[in-house]
């Protein structure tokens, strides 16, 4: 994949097209088949958003999806990335598997859905939020995903 969350049946790009642009589809390329990946590098660009999975390396144990029977091999470099992204002041786990192991990295509970905890990353203080799966398998409505994403980016963004 060649970009963060490209799957179709996935909501990421309709709850950032809902939240910034009250617009679900905002994100969707005119086919209507597949999401814009140039307007969402643009978009990402212009808002200062990063993307990256906390695994490097991961071993899928059954033949689904489902972050349940994911087996992470070998975290990614979080720490060292941090190092070099100095105004950066927080990290939202997307999902359970991420929130776990960002937790595992910092010794720090995995926060309730729509909470927080504050992390000690090399001497600097970030907010480590968890916000609710993206994936339609998740039992929230696009909606309401969109409003925990929406108040999460309205404090750490200002919205």
């Amino acid at each position: 994949m060649d970009f963060f969350y490209p799957n179709f049946n996935n909501d990421m790009w309709r709850i950032f097209g809902l939240v910034f642009f009250n617009d679900k589809d905002r994100f969707i390329a005119k086919d209507g088949k597949h999401f814009d990946k140039k307007a969402i590098i643009d978009f990402c660009r212009e808002t200062g958003i990063a993307l990256y999975d906390t695994a490097y390396r991961a071993v899928r144990l059954k033949d689904n999806a489902s972050d349940k029977f994911l087996d992470i091999v070998e975290h990614a470099p979080i720490a060292e990335m941090l190092e070099r992204l100095a105004c950066c002041n927080t990290i939202a786990a997307t999902g359970q598997k991420a929130a776990e192991s960002v937790s595992a990295m910092y010794g720090c509970p995995v926060p309730a859905v729509g909470c927080h905890e504050m992390i000690n990353a090399n001497g600097r203080e970030l907010s480590f939020y968890r916000l609710p799966s993206t994936s339609r398998a998740y039992p929230m409505k696009l909606e309401d995903k969109a409003a925990a994403y929406g108040n999460f980016l309205k404090d750490r963004l200002g919205l």
